[in-house]
């Protein structure tokens, strides 16, 4: 294993020296950095010229001035990166890259795991489903988000979803066609999703349909959208809910301790409703004590699973911590709900929350909640695109893997041998139609990370992508070189991530390694 990591270090290492060698050299041919003075009337042309060829050492052979960047690049591992600077500016590149990716990530951190987890879910019952009218209207909505572009959907996105429901918002009376159109949407994608016998499908008709009735009808009653809270009964609704679906997921109802340790952290969510609420007068919130008490609610989880014991107590234990994660979501959420009502309110907001552009409220300033929702609300319309995008191409993905596997043998041989079809998917099939998606998944993320260069644009995000696009216009090398640098380096780093999640899937993959 040893000689496998310094083997790969190394050979990751010269794919990246290499890389930056061609690409500073491309995009030294690809920009003039004296083209604004080329065009210049300015008596001391001659002048301005020199210092700049001075400033940029552009006399030097390119060689010279990548051996020079590469020295800066060099000093990273003492601890005193160099990546240049931005001689328009005159800011250090460093200070731009921090930036930069921070926003980056913010940005494409929610879309990338909801995308992956919509997009398996959704995939793998396609597949279950095969040549439905669900599979053909799931394969049908794909292609079209496939198809579509990203800066359309980014437009329509911030006409209808930001503006059309801010003016919506002022009035928030919910019309009888979407009564219908809801309960028929999510009713029908219920019963297709779930199949059975007419009468069975005619009964999850009902119950899901009448249930969304229901829901929509206590949201126009109580001007739930103006003034949006959980209250301890939805709070505890939804974690047991969480319970009940993550326990059928990853064991089975049947497996009673691992459904009791799930209903247990369920119930202990609930009891902490309110003193949650109170732990907040004496702790200063921030996202690294945010972080913290999820971790700390995770291994709670995990310990209740273990007391729960059984013939296998980890498989409660796991259940249980992933349990704890939902329920924790929506003590935070119900935190942020809280507030809302006060944050719409707000001299700066004037009762439009959903933001079209930007990061942040310019000059906005309130609670760690308020500057919170601020950020939230400003990612809703990027996320939305990015979710929209990524989520065909997963939900293709794992509906062809999953295919595939179904139709191997062992698959036949396990319901042969009288095993329950939640055990042959979750245990058999599940594991197994992820592997192609571990080559695709970190690649795909390290391409988000690198900018999404379109939607950073429309939306104004200022990320690692509109950093690219703007030093290239400007014919600033540091500030791109840089950028090339990162995503050399992901790019490395995702490869070999995916090597690991092979072995981890497959132990074959391992046994061979």
């Amino acid at each position: 294993m040893i000689m496998f990591f310094a083997r790969r270090l190394l050979t990751s290492s010269l794919v990246v020296l290499v890389s930056t060698l061609i690409m500073y050299v491309l995009v030294d041919l690809s920009i003039d950095p004296l083209e604004d003075l080329r065009l210049s009337t300015a008596p001391n042309k001659a002048q301005l010229l020199e210092s700049r060829i001075a400033l940029l050492n552009l006399n030097d052979p390119v060689l010279v001035r990548y051996l020079d960047w590469l020295g800066g690049v060099g000093q990273c591992f003492t601890g005193s990166c160099n990546l240049g600077t931005n001689w328009v500016t005159g800011q250090p590149v460093t200070s731009l890259l921090s930036g930069a990716i921070t926003t980056t990530l913010q940005l494409i951190t929610a879309a990338t795991v909801l995308a992956i987890i919509l997009g398996v879910l959704v995939g793998v019952v396609s597949a279950l489903r095969q040549y439905t009218g669900f599979d053909y209207s799931i394969t049908f909505v794909s292609f079209l988000l496939y198809s579509l572009p990203v800066f359309w959907v980014a437009v329509l996105l911030k006409q209808f979803g930001a503006i059309e429901f801010n003016n919506f918002l002022a009035d928030p009376s919910i019309p009888l066609w979407f009564y219908v159109g809801t309960v028929l949407l999510v009713g029908g994608f219920t019963t297709a999703a779930m199949g059975g016998s007419r009468l069975m499908r005619l009964r999850n008709f009902a119950i899901s349909g009448g249930l969304t009735l229901l829901a929509v009808l206590y949201i126009d009653w109580v001007n739930w959208l103006t003034d949006p809270q959980l209250t301890i009964v939805g709070v505890a609704i939804g974690a047991i809910a969480f319970a009940i679906a993550i326990t059928t997921l990853s064991t089975g109802i049947r497996d009673r301790r691992s459904f009791y340790a799930a209903l247990t952290v369920a119930g202990l969510g609930i009891a902490l409703y309110y003193p949650i609420q109170f732990l907040w007068y004496y702790l200063d919130e921030s996202w690294p004590i945010i972080l913290g008490l999820g971790v700390l609610a995770v291994l709670v989880g995990m310990g209740i699973g273990l007391l729960w014991g059984g013939p296998d107590r980890w498989r409660a234990a796991r259940t249980a911590a992933i349990t704890a994660i939902p329920v924790s979501g929506l003590l935070f959420l119900e935190q942020l709900l809280v507030n809302w009502e006060r944050y719409t309110n707000s001299g700066l907001i004037r009762g439009r929350p959903i933001a079209t552009f930007g990061r942040r409220t310019p000059n906005f300033e309130g609670s760690f909640w308020m500057e919170t929702l601020d950020l939230l609300t400003h990612l809703v319309l990027p996320t939305l695109t990015l979710i929209l995008i990524s989520f065909a191409a997963y939900t293709r993905y794992t509906r062809a893997s999953t295919l595939e596997v179904l139709n191997q043998d062992y698959i036949r041989t396990a319901r042969a041998k009288g095993l329950t079809e939640r055990t042959v998917v979750m245990r058999h099939a599940f594991r197994n139609a992820l592997i192609p998606l571990a080559s695709i998944v970190p690649v795909d993320i390290i391409t988000l990370v690198g900018g999404a260069v379109i939607t950073e644009t429309i939306f104004s995000w200022f990320g690692m992508g509109k950093l690219f696009v703007d030093s290239l216009a400007h014919n600033i090398i540091d500030p791109v070189m840089a950028y090339l640098l990162i995503v050399a380096i992901l790019a490395v780093i995702a490869n070999f991530i995916a090597d690991l999640v092979y072995a981890v899937l497959d132990p074959r993959i391992r046994v061979n390694a």
